[in-house]
């Protein structure tokens, strides 16, 4: 009887960690994530571990904090990279940061006229987007308030849009991310900077 008894306390223990690991996985997906819970998360800094660069206000905090939690070894790997790299010399082409999860794009050129910049979107990655040197415009909407121009492409990761959004200017010192919700209209030229170096990281989507 003891050891039956011991049988069904273990059963019912394994049952309820079972449960409590679910809904905690729920809860890192659910939508409905308090946004004083993110914003406080995204503010106490402790993600950075000591990273120099600041997300941009235009980030969607909720969505920063679900994605960093769902797949956090991937994001701690994109962080030591921005840290532990030295940006104003790293070459221009592609960069290796954890395969196929995360990997890095530096490009150096001019920026683009605005009636030459296209609005995008993705789905299998977000963009961490920096400029390491220079000045560049980007524009942002929500994928809701943006009209489709050419259907999702799966092989090239990308949708074109016409929108219209809020403008930013891209300087060293702040990064933004654009998820698969944020429309955006990068690489837009502005006056005064004719060369624009810049680190794109494409971080995989954690479902």
């Amino acid at each position: 009887m003891k050891i039956k008894s011991l049988f069904q306390l273990s059963i019912a223990a394994i049952s309820f960690i079972t449960m409590e690991n679910t809904a905690i996985a729920q809860t890192k997906n659910d939508s409905s994530i308090n946004p004083k819970t993110a914003e406080k998360w995204l503010h106490s800094n402790k993600w950075k571990d000591d990273l120099k660069l600041n997300a941009h206000q235009s980030v969607n905090v909720v969505e920063f904090y679900k994605q960093y939690h769902n797949n956090k070894a991937v994001w701690d790997k994109v962080i030591l990279f921005l840290k532990d790299t030295n940006l104003d010399t790293l070459s221009v082409g592609k960069h290796a940061v954890d395969g196929d999860n995360a990997y890095a794009i530096v490009t150096e050129g001019p920026s683009k006229e605005l009636d030459k910049a296209g609005w995008e979107s993705h789905k299998k990655y977000i963009d961490l987007q920096y400029v390491i040197k220079g000045k560049e415009r980007i524009d942002v909407v929500n994928i809701d308030k943006a009209t489709v121009t050419k259907p999702y492409d799966e092989a090239k990761d990308n949708a074109a849009y016409t929108a219209e959004g809020t403008s930013y200017f891209a300087v060293p010192g702040t990064f933004y991310l654009f998820f698969p919700q944020d429309v955006h209209r990068p690489n837009i030229k502005v006056d005064g900077y004719d060369v624009v170096k810049k680190l794109v990281i494409k971080i995989k989507v954690a479902n």
